[in-house]
């Protein structure tokens, strides 16, 4: 039966589920997402600090891992209220529309993190392969127009969403199978036509982590090449370590995401578990270990 605040499409609140097979070691699964959490926000935040005091920082490479420390911070606080409800509070209930607001912007922040990445490897991109224009081309102005470019991007393709799962019936149950709300799991308990959403979601996917990750990687085979052609060992190696932490932080954020597709293509029988437990590391881990 639908209760007061129920319509016959959507359901006033949602239900969020912890780690299914894990209910019992609640407390020690809120003590680690505690425990992301803290690393994650102390370390973004040194980071910002750390770039705005020092004058020897403000650089063009400083400046991107400031977006992305940023960015990450906006991921942590976009999932940290319902995780915590879910397992410090066991609160396992969210808005309808409280559940749109986070899913835009979890993913939203998500997109984004991938636009920041690409414009991090077009810095050491010019740094390695044309490096007395280095100071010329990644001026101020420009960085600040590709941030602002990746911020509009991100929000521009990202701001249907909420929309299309809006005017959607809801009548396959209210439970999700995360602790925060992502569109994929809005779509397992809507009911009527999802062909838009889907469409719409590939699209999405292919526009930003698919040309993101093909430029990432043609920027990277432009280095390598300007690289081999260093005559000097010591110098193709110092070269290369300046791309090492980039090189880490493109795979702890890609690596997941294809782990996570992997797993819904070829393995639709996997343990609710493993999918949750996928979301949660391509949530929650970059975010830990870009700092």
């Amino acid at each position: 039966m639908l209760s007061l605040n129920d319509t016959p499409f959507q359901p006033a609140t949602l239900q969020l589920t912890g780690i299914p097979g894990m209910q019992a070691g609640h407390a020690w699964v809120a003590l680690v997402f505690c425990i992301l959490y803290l690393i994650s926000i102390t370390g973004n935040l040194s980071i910002l600090a750390l770039v705005v005091r020092e004058p020897a920082l403000h650089q063009p490479m400083y400046y991107f891992l400031s977006m992305l420390s940023l960015n990450d911070l906006g991921v942590s606080f976009s999932t940290l209220p319902t995780v915590l409800a879910t397992f410090c509070f066991n609160y396992r209930h969210v808005g309808f529309d409280a559940c749109l607001v986070q899913m835009f912007f979890i993913h939203t922040f998500s997109f984004m993190e991938s636009g920041i990445l690409l414009a991090m490897s077009f810095d050491r991109f010019v740094a390695i392969c044309d490096p007395l224009r280095y100071a010329a081309v990644l001026t101020n102005s420009r960085i600040l127009a590709m941030g602002l470019g990746i911020l509009a991007k991100s929000f521009i393709t990202l701001f249907p969403f909420p929309f299309l799962v809006k005017r959607l019936p809801f009548c396959k149950g209210r439970i999700l199978h995360h602790s925060y709300c992502l569109h994929p799991d809005l779509m397992k308990v809507a009911c009527g036509d999802i062909r838009v959403n889907n469409i719409y979601g590939l699209f999405v996917v292919i526009f930003t982590y698919g040309v993101d990750s093909v430029f990432i990687l043609l920027s990277y085979a432009l280095i390598l090449r300007a690289v081999l052609a260093i005559a000097s060992q010591e110098q193709r190696l110092k070269a290369l370590n300046t791309c090492m932490s980039h090189i880490c932080a493109v795979l702890a954020f890609y690596v997941p995401i294809i782990a996570v597709s992997m797993i819904h293509r070829f393995w639709k029988s996997a343990p609710p578990v493993v999918h949750v437990m996928m979301s949660n590391v391509y949530l929650f881990v970059p975010p830990m270990l870009n700092p």
